[in-house]
């Protein structure tokens, strides 16, 4: 299993490392030819738009193809050509880059919850089904919230190095390649060809199992809610730049924050949470997420907020290891993939909205919009609670992942 977990790692990181990359690149490309950000900030959007409109479509497809590994590898390389495709239109022909970009953007769900749903087929094909599979199929969720970790940290630093030395266009076209590289290791992974194509499924029935199941319905919801908060952090990073007269500082924090959803990500995968309820994980992590920016929003500077950023995004990795269990337990497998690229889409929505939030609110100041995400997270408790209370007073305390 070993062997087959590291080629899974080595793919999503790839993939995720240039999903992440490819919103830089496009926006300093766009700055480069046109010197105008706003232009950029609509082409991210455009890219970053289709998460959550094709993630249920983009999900059925690969719940119902006979040959999984070709579509998969047929949508990476779409995404990477697209990437690729798209540098000669930005700063010449904004709406058909804009196109192009939205086009990109249909097949990004596969390469974040498309990806984690295959990790419940690979764990348990891969592993004999003893006692220790649980533990082993959480582990493997740590590592691939670790995935997320490190795109978040490499990505945009990766695109941002390359944009200086070889320009933003050949700094997209080489993220275009990371995405083709993490396309060819997913081809050597061992997924079952299924004997017959099944009937695909309604676009919207991954929505109504999240309404059905409580459980499912009560972490998405709570996820959603958290990562709409996050979403502000970098304009909260930002301004606590400005506020501290160096720009640097904005990479500092977002870096920060990222490596400590890193470490909280990999203390997670060599040491499983057992015992507790998935929504009870949700909740914790949520509320001492909050609490974390209630103390940022009076030391919202120097090395006491660094270690409290990096606090609160090592409290997150344990809540979306959860999340991950939660949906793997609930989804049948005609609905498997559809969940979780429409749960993945969900969260960058939020996260996207968060940030749009933060941007108009900018001019009241840091210390209002770290409550602000403070308050994101309590709303996120109490989302949970109040979906999930059924689940919480019905079922008995069970292990993250059974």
């Amino acid at each position: 299993m070993g062997f087959v977990l590291a080629r899974y790692v080595g793919t999503a990181v790839c993939a995720r490392l240039a999903d992440e990359g490819a919103r830089v690149a496009v926006l300093l490309l766009a700055i480069e030819r046109t010197g105008r950000p706003g232009t950029g900030g609509l082409l991210v959007a455009a890219l970053m738009v289709p998460h959550v409109l094709a993630a249920p479509i983009v999900g059925a497809l690969a719940d119902v193809v006979r040959r999984r590994r070709l579509f998969y590898l047929a949508i990476f390389v779409a995404y990477a050509a697209l990437l690729a495709g798209v540098t000669p239109l930005v700063g010449r022909n904004a709406p058909a880059a804009a196109a192009m970009l939205l086009v990109a953007g249909c097949g990004a769900p596969l390469l974040i919850g498309g990806l984690t749903s295959l990790l419940g087929e690979l764990v348990r094909d891969t592993a004999a089904p003893d006692a220790g599979a649980a533990r082993r199929l959480q582990r493997a969720f740590g590592l691939d919230v670790s995935s997320y970790s490190m795109a978040g940290i490499g990505g945009p630093a990766l695109a941002a190095a390359l944009a200086v030395v070889i320009g933003a266009a050949w700094a997209l076209v080489a993220l275009a390649g990371l995405v083709v590289l993490g396309g060819l290791l997913l081809a050597t992974l061992p997924l079952r060809t299924r004997a017959t194509a099944a009937r695909m499924a309604d676009p919207l029935a991954g929505l109504r199992l999240m309404v059905r199941d409580r459980e499912l319905g009560a972490v998405t919801l709570g996820s959603v809610l958290k990562e709409t908060g996050i979403g502000a952090l970098p304009v909260v990073a930002a301004l606590l730049a400005v506020r501290a007269g160096d720009t640097a500082y904005t990479g500092v924090v977002l870096s920060v924050a990222a490596a400590g959803g890193l470490a909280g990500s990999l203390l997670t995968t060599v040491f499983p949470i057992r015992r507790r309820s998935p929504l009870v994980v949700v909740v914790l992590g949520a509320a001492g997420t909050g609490l974390t920016f209630l103390l940022l929003a009076v030391v919202p500077h120097g090395w006491p907020a660094l270690v409290l950023f990096a606090v609160a995004g090592a409290l997150g990795a344990p809540l979306v290891v959860a999340v991950f269990a939660v949906r793997d337990r609930a989804a049948p497998p005609e609905l498997r993939t559809q969940v979780f690229t429409l749960g993945a889409g969900l969260k960058v929505t939020g996260a996207a909205l968060g940030a749009a939030v933060a941007g108009l609110a900018a001019p009241a100041g840091a210390v209002v919009l770290l409550l602000g995400i403070a308050g994101c997270q309590l709303l996120a408790v109490l989302a949970t609670l109040l979906v999930g209370r059924v689940t919480l007073a019905r079922r008995e305390p069970e292990s993250i992942v059974s």
